[in-house]
């Protein structure tokens, strides 16, 4: 896969963050080499998060990220300063840009609280002095609080190019810490192996290609030199029969899990896409644990299904149609379901008995990471598509014994 046909969740997100008229968006554009961000004298130009998925050397693959001002006025403003507060979710790294032509002297507001979020959330940053070019200044007249900063603080100039380079290697040195050490699926499997996924083609299959899940877990298996075999769920058996050859793992849709776990014998590991993500996000021990609520549903629980990405739903649609008439008919009861999707994840989520998540691949790592921790902290029991319904189907434990050390 080029890295211009990265997913978006395996890139890192870099977000721009500041008051109106800071030159965040001149900033982005001086360190993209692009025309991505609307840049005006006007306050406010920025009214929502612009997110451009784009190749940033010597990064590589990454998402820059625009954000509105972070001192914005009256009900509008405070709704795009909380457009703003919902990048911090998804931030890798943060650029904080400050005017360095006006003053500095002291600490505001909008900056006390970014920086206090930045260190809360654990988020490597960098104070970005745009304007520097104007600056008469001397360095030994910074202000207290910006050298207190220094080892971040790096003065720039978006209008002619001062230290955009530097800024980029910094951000660069700061995002190389936090590189995933989790795999998909390579760390299970040897060379030579054989791995059968297997993919129903049904009315939900979109036509003329894979989704992203099964796309990535393929060439995972092929950077492995392993040997990646895609089967309908109705070919599975002959398949296994012709094989010659055992595999050493069979990876299925969720959807299916109970008619592919009675074909492949139990000799064979077993898991399916969404429990792989569910690992491959961090969340698979918690998302274990968690559907174990599913034994004590009652009438009027409310239960939230969340899908990172909004796409056209079906007529059997996995969340809203599916998952709901599995836990029904398991529970014998009729809990309340709310469906949230793409960014829309709500902050009080003290309503629920239990939230069950999509697989996630939409998502990348830190923000699954801040929802898991929001559900964890409101004592919320949190658990995924794949994880549920294997538990539904009792063939949990068979389908993780390979994947829990």
């Amino acid at each position: 896969m080029s890295m211009n046909q990265t997913p978006t969740a395996n890139r890192h997100h870099i977000a721009f963050f500041g008051r109106r008229n800071t030159g965040k968006s001149s900033l982005i554009n001086a360190v993209t080499g692009q025309d991505i961000a609307l840049v005006s004298v006007i306050k406010g130009t920025t009214t929502d998060p612009v997110y451009k998925a784009m190749e940033l050397l010597p990064l590589g693959p990454v998402v820059v990220i625009d954000t509105p001002g972070f001192d914005d006025e009256g009900e509008l403003g405070e709704m795009r300063i909380e457009r703003t507060r919902r990048v911090l979710n998804k931030a890798d790294a943060a650029v904080l840009v400050l005017d360095g032509e006006n003053s500095i002297d002291t600490l505001l507001p909008p900056e006390e609280e970014l920086l206090s979020i930045f260190k809360a959330k654990n988020i490597p940053f960098i104070i970005a002095l745009n304007k520097s070019d104007l600056v008469n200044k001397p360095q030994s007249l910074i202000p207290t609080w910006l050298e207190n900063c220094k080892d971040s603080l790096v003065p720039v100039s978006a209008k002619t190019g001062l230290n955009i380079d530097l800024l980029k290697e910094k951000i660069a040195f700061l995002l190389q810490e936090i590189e995933s050490k989790q795999k998909l699926v390579s760390d299970l499997i040897e060379p030579n192996d054989f791995i059968v996924l297997v993919i129903p083609i049904d009315e939900s299959a979109p036509k003329g290609r894979l989704i992203l899940p099964q796309q990535q877990v393929i060439r995972d298996i092929l950077d492995s030199g392993a040997t990646a075999i895609s089967v309908r769920d109705s070919e599975l058996q002959q398949t296994l029969l012709n094989i010659g050859k055992k595999p050493s793992l069979v990876i299925t849709d969720s959807q299916v899990f109970a008619q592919v776990s009675a074909l492949v014998p139990n000799d064979i590991p077993l898991t399916s896409f969404s429990i792989l993500f569910a690992r491959f996000k961090g969340f698979l021990d918690i998302s274990v644990k968690g559907a174990e609520t599913l034994d004590n549903i009652k009438d009027g629980d409310n239960i939230l299904i969340c899908e990172g990405c909004t796409h056209h739903r079906q007529c059997d649609d996995i969340g809203t149609v599916k998952i709901p008439n599995l836990i029904r008919n398991y529970s014998s009861a009729e809990p309340h379901f709310t469906i949230c999707s793409g960014g829309d994840f709500p902050q009080d989520l003290s309503p629920y008995k239990l939230i069950i998540h999509c697989g996630s691949c939409m998502l990348n790592e830190r923000e699954m990471h801040y929802r898991r921790n929001l559900a964890n902290e409101q004592n919320i029991p949190f658990t995924n598509y794949g994880i549920t319904i294997a538990h539904i189907q009792g063939i949990l434990r068979r389908s993780i014994e390979k994947l829990i050390n």
